[in-house]
């Protein structure tokens, strides 16, 4: 399939993000008096934060919304007098000050000199344009679209309909989304009409009626001589 543009997703496809999260975590936690609050707390916030990610993506909550319930959940949870919304923001700001990219992305990424090359993410918009910017990859994307900024998320087809009004797309057949979520990014994709890859480094089995086009384990699978993806 002749690509035009490659869709990328950001975290857990791009960037590492449990790295990015211990770091702004913990030094949110820090400010507000609890150095030893990551140790402590990080278990908790990530199965809370897992659960309202997916009421996001189910349409049960929006991104304003995700952005303080987490950390109002974890924080009665746990009996702590800390302002949720207060923190909330700054954890939002420290996302922006950490930039881990995984394994293989930024030599991947060099190859693609005949692709248009957009990221397309579920993300706070201050945040994901931050960490783009501080990292190696602050001059390889055509556009950085997040959901805050249009309204919509994936797996609505509606974030895709702004990326490619925004990107000037008018044949979706040309176009790859690449991204670690069956529900967000391939079911996403599924949803927009375009062709899927499913960035699976840990081999986790698919026992979803969600089918991606492409299955890869690492990004050294990713480009292959003069193929973008590396068939299943």
């Amino acid at each position: 399939m002749p690509y035009e543009l490659l869709l990328f997703d950001l975290d857990d496809t791009l960037f590492d993000f449990a790295e990015t999260e211990k770091h702004a975590l913990g030094n949110t936690f820090t400010t507000f008096g609890l150095p030893n609050g990551l140790a402590t707390y990080r278990d908790s916030y990530r199965a809370i934060s897992a659960v309202i990610w997916d009421d996001l993506e189910q349409g049960r909550i929006t991104l304003e919304e995700l952005k303080v319930e987490r950390f109002r959940q974890l924080f009665a949870q746990h009996n702590l007098q800390i302002d949720a919304s207060h923190f909330g923001e700054l954890y939002i700001e420290n996302l922006g000050r950490e930039s881990h990219l995984i394994d293989g992305v930024e030599e991947m990424l060099s190859g693609l000199a005949d692709y248009r090359l957009a990221v397309l993410t579920n993300g706070f918009t201050l945040a994901q344009h931050a960490r783009i910017a501080g990292s190696p990859l602050r001059d390889t994307f055509e556009a950085v679209i997040a959901s805050e900024e249009t309204g919509f998320k994936k797996p609505q087809p509606e974030i895709f309909d702004y990326a490619f009004n925004k990107l000037g797309i008018t044949d979706p057949s040309r176009v790859l989304m690449i991204g670690d979520s069956l529900t967000s990014d391939i079911q996403g994709g599924m949803n927009a009409g375009i062709d899927t890859c499913w960035f699976n480094p840990n081999r986790k089995p698919n026992n979803t009626a969600i089918q991606p086009t492409y299955e890869i384990h690492s990004w050294e699978e990713f480009h292959v001589g003069r193929q973008v993806v590396k068939n299943r």
